[in-house]
């Protein structure tokens, strides 16, 4: 499989800038593998192909509000900061994406908010676009990251041209969010409202938490044909006992054992134990799935609809077959579903 196998014409007008006005009703294309049929639904319908004792795995990282923006000492140039990764919680250092970044030099001070109450020195230059900020804040380290919430604003992928506005902060989080730590949402939880996740509790679907912090380097693109050469950025993982108990037993009972997106895909699929059962597991995954990949865990899963040549694409036609994913999309574009982070949302049985 090379990167060219993944390319497709997408329409700009299909690419998703505000979400579905409720959670459950973005629409649902649902694929079935074995018969290669292709159904029409809405997401809320994704209740009639589950039942009792049946898993859904769901990634429970939260979104922070990690993009903030400051003025240059001297010249107040605007600089948008995107915060990556604390890197030392007692000396304030964080990975950080610096826009624009020829400006941004070792030794520069960036000033936030509209009284200057936060200062950062910028102490290292990573990578091409990376930096390493030290941000200089007198208070408790409580009130400094309670300082970056009420500066930041939430993280909307690029591709959205428009403002951040108010509905954006609940919508751009899953309503199962408890762990801060993720730049980017998984976005195929964001079609779960509380009405759909009662109605499957009701009907015996069981719940299997796990947590993968979204990084960037995710939507990183692919910059080689040969995709055995691409490397993935490692994205911070935790698959508690408890969690990895539920799907084994769902799996040892020959239950659907459905991921939720493509973080969870790749977090259970990174600890996997010999007899193709889920192992608990607190650290790091760089795990790139693209065809052919045989998975171990999840038998179904939900994903959004991703865009040309991305990791995501590779990773969802390796679940479905890279030939039924290719005509599902081209099926998508024709009937005019809505792409990426705010998309529609696929269903692969």
């Amino acid at each position: 499989m090379k990167l060219s196998n993944f390319d497709f014409d997408l329409p700009k007008e299909l690419l998703a800038e505000y979400p579905s006005e409720h959670r459950d009703e973005a629409r649902l294309m649902v694929l079935h593998r074995d018969t290669q049929k292709i159904e029409h639904k809405l997401f809320r319908d994704l209740i009639d192909y589950f039942d009792e004792g049946d898993v859904m795995m769901l990634n429970n990282t939260k979104v922070f509000p990690a993009r903030m923006y400051g003025n240059k000492e001297k010249t107040g140039a605007r600089i948008e900061v995107f915060l990556l990764r604390e890197l030392n919680a007692e000396n304030r250092l964080w990975d950080v994406l610096v826009d624009p970044a020829r400006k941004i030099r070792i030794g520069n001070k960036l000033f936030f908010g509209d009284d200057d109450s936060l200062v950062a020195e910028v102490i290292d230059n990573t990578t091409s676009r990376g930096r390493t900020l030290r941000f200089l804040f007198d208070g408790s380290y409580e009130e400094f990251r309670q300082k970056l919430i009420d500066l930041g604003e939430t993280p909307l992928p690029k591709y959205i041209k428009r403002e951040v506005e108010p509905q954006d902060e609940e919508r751009y989080q899953t309503i199962f969010a408890k762990h801060e730590g993720a730049v980017a949402a998984p976005t195929a939880g964001l079609h779960f409202s509380k009405h759909l996740m009662k109605r499957l509790e009701i009907k015996g679907v069981d719940f299997a938490e796990t947590t993968l912090h979204v990084g960037l380097g995710t939507f990183n693109p692919v910059e080689v044909e040969d995709l055995s050469k691409h490397k993935m950025d490692s994205e911070q993982i935790i698959i508690p006992q408890t969690s990895a108990d539920i799907v084994n037993k769902a799996i040892e009972e020959k239950r659907r054992v459905c991921a939720v997106g493509t973080t969870v895909m790749r977090t259970v699929e990174s600890s996997v134990s010999s007899s193709k059962q889920l192992n608990a597991y607190e650290g790091w995954t760089n795990k790139f799935i693209f065809p052919p990949y045989d998975f171990s865990i999840a038998n179904c899963m939900v994903t959004n609809f991703h865009t040309p040549k991305s990791t995501l694409l590779m990773m969802v036609s390796a679940f479905a077959g890279h030939d039924f994913m290719m005509e599902a999309y081209q099926e998508a574009i024709k009937e005019k579903y809505k792409f990426y982070s705010y998309g529609d949302a696929m269903l692969i049985l």
